[in-house]
């Protein structure tokens, strides 16, 4: 389930859910930001902490990634849209 894309300041972002069995399997960054070398680097180290996070708590209800706020906040936007999506 593709979740809606959520702007922040330094770029997009946007999550993919795999669901099975009313579960999340597996979340997926599709767009992290990318406006510049730093937002690149940042959205490396809390992309997978994050995918991470929402697999295990099942919802979005997730913290940020210190150091990765804004990318943080529109993952967790995008995230609640693709659980919305799938029902959960």
């Amino acid at each position: 389930m593709l979740g809606d894309v959520a702007g922040t300041q330094y770029g997009d972002v946007q999550v993919r859910l795999t669901v099975s069995g009313g579960r999340v399997t597996a979340a997926e960054t599709v767009k992290a930001p990318d406006s510049d070398a730093n937002s690149r680097k940042i959205a490396a180290d809390a992309v997978p902490k994050l995918n991470q996070a929402a697999v295990a708590a099942q919802s979005a209800e997730i913290d940020a990634v210190s150091g990765a706020t804004y990318t943080s906040e529109g993952y967790i936007r995008s995230l609640q849209s693709a659980l919305d999506k799938a029902g959960l």
